[in-house]
């Protein structure tokens, strides 16, 4: 009787205030309801990719109204792309146009097609602005030192060998025409290697074919270099990682925005070997016919194209943090340099002016210890 009495008040109280609160919660439902059907759902993200230059390929992309079948002629047109960047400047296919004319062994002038006339131009400036740090002539050395198509040698070049090599070696040993469209050799054995920037000029193969459709936003990358332009549906910015120079592990030093740029990272952590107590790193400085020495070392460079993000990166990165960011400020090239200190698990980076500028603050550093 107790139990009862005691609990026949409350229930009547919890009854009244349902009675109240009912009503309200169908009202509030009703609305959430009724505003789920009046927000429209996003567009969707497409994304497709594969195989090229040596490496992969992704692209993501949406529009307001792009039907699948506009999605998938996309997809053939990217492939198509790549494939023909692929066919006319690999050092891996012996038939492709830079290999016929690496083959050719004389001075003559050689006509080629206006893509690779491109990349050749754009090559040769960026090798003037740096003093000849990039260098696609170093082809020679690339594959002495173990980073070509011929594989790692039994022993690494001698003196001997690099001196003979270079006399080959120096971007001011190719002539370009453009009135001809032909390009020649002032030394007979000079050899080309694009890899350090045809990734780059891929990237911006498949942006030109993206932006003449009717797509709202899309992230391209080809084998680590990327280029976005627009926001992904909900307006948030294409977000990019720019990894830690860890050899044993791969972790993200920070994330950044891409906001209608490209960004290439070039670094020497990932392809080297070891010999004899020593590293050999497949970056090759021009200068001293050899791999870099430093270790540890990433640049990551943003700019409108991926092209030339691709061969700065490649230059400041055989210069490392210090000559390299001089380098990069003297040229206002927007780079961000990531390098390990003196403890194993500390990493600093340092970011150019123009960075600043063109990309913002640095954003979101990595909680990875």
């Amino acid at each position: 009787m107790t139990s009862g009495a005691s609990s026949g008040p409350t229930a009547s109280r919890l009854t009244a205030r349902g009675k109240v609160l009912l009503p309200l919660g169908l009202i509030l439902l009703g609305v959430l309801t009724l505003q789920r059907l009046l927000t429209p759902s996003l567009p969707a993200v497409h994304e497709f990719g594969g195989a090229t230059m040596g490496t992969t390929y992704s692209v993501k992309l949406w529009g307001p109204d792009l039907p699948d079948e506009i999605v998938t002629a996309m997809g053939d047109t990217v492939a198509g792309r790549l494939a023909e960047v692929n066919r006319l400047m690999s050092t891996y296919d012996p038939d492709s146009e830079l290999s016929r004319f690496n083959q050719r062994h004389d001075t003559t002038a050689m006509v080629i097609s206006p893509l690779t006339f491109e990349v050749l131009a754009a090559a040769l400036e960026i090798s003037r602005s740096s003093d000849g740090i990039f260098d696609v002539t170093v082809g020679p050395l690339v594959e002495a030192w173990g980073f070509g198509p011929g594989g790692r040698p039994p022993t690494p070049p001698t003196a001997e060998d690099l001196e003979r090599l270079s006399a080959a070696v120096g971007y001011r040993l190719l002539r370009l025409d453009s009135t001809t469209g032909t390009v020649a050799k002032a030394h007979a054995d000079v050899e080309v290697d694009l890899s350090a920037i045809a990734k780059g000029f891929g990237v911006d193969r498949v942006a030109a074919a993206l932006e003449g459709a009717d797509i709202a936003g899309y992230l391209v990358e080809v084998g680590g270099e990327l280029r976005a332009a627009g926001r992904k549906p909900d307006g948030a910015p294409w977000r990019v990682a720019i990894e830690r120079p860890d050899a044993s592990r791969r972790a993200v030093h920070q994330v950044i925005d891409l906001l209608d740029l490209a960004v290439a990272t070039s670094g020497d952590y990932r392809h080297f070997y070891e010999r004899d107590g020593r590293r050999y790193a497949h970056l090759i400085d021009p200068v001293t016919l050899s791999p870099v020495r430093h270790t540890g070392t990433s640049v990551s460079v943003f700019h409108p194209s991926c092209m030339v993000a691709d061969a700065w990166a490649t230059a400041l990165s055989v210069l490392g943090p210090d000559r390299g960011h001089a380098l990069a400020q003297r040229q206002g090239i927007a780079a961000l340099f990531v390098w390990q200190g003196q403890a194993d698990t500390a990493y600093l980076s340092r970011a150019t002016d123009a960075f600043a500028t063109l990309v913002g603050p640095e954003s979101q550093p990595s909680r990875i210890p």
